[in-house]
């Protein structure tokens, strides 16, 4: 059996965070190596820190392990398309690219919203691979807010 993929291992994480109560989203960086530097899925709830989105706690440990403020070379792997908060984070932490799941039209912003990445001020703009696994991402996220909101989960 092969190793998963990044965007299982995110999946993954995804799970796990909707297992403890947090929305399902999850995150992994990986070296310019393609090896993983660090994981993770959204701790909001149990931080009690609204910045405790999966990509930013991700971002934070790959640079800790690495040693240095910048991600040159990495890859940010998420399941959801980043919110104006993380998209701002993958610009500061030198990004080179951005692999996400599910597009958000609310909430993201990087093809909605402010569209971060192609406003004229941004600092840095990686290279950006929506729709990986969308299908399968968006479910995960369908199937949590209707068990919250209490009307039996859509089918996947």
């Amino acid at each position: 059996m092969s190793d998963p993929s990044p965007m299982e291992i995110a999946l993954s994480e995804a799970r796990e965070a909707a297992s403890r109560g947090e929305v399902p989203v999850g995150a992994l960086v990986l070296a310019p190596d393609g090896s993983e530097l660090a994981r993770a899925g959204n701790a909001v709830e149990a931080a009690h820190d609204a910045s405790g989105h999966a990509e930013l706690i991700a971002m934070r440990a790959a640079a800790a392990r690495l040693g240095s403020s910048r991600l040159t070379g990495c890859t940010l792997v998420a399941t959801l398309e980043p919110c104006a908060m993380c998209a701002g984070a993958c610009s500061h932490f030198r990004i080179a690219r951005l692999i996400f799941g599910a597009y958000d039209p609310k909430g993201g912003a990087v093809q909605h919203g402010a569209a971060l990445f192609r406003q004229p001020g941004c600092l840095h703009r990686p290279m950006v691979i929506g729709g990986v696994r969308e299908q399968e991402s968006a479910a995960l996220l369908r199937d949590f807010f209707a068990v919250r909101r209490g009307s039996p989960a859509a089918p996947g």
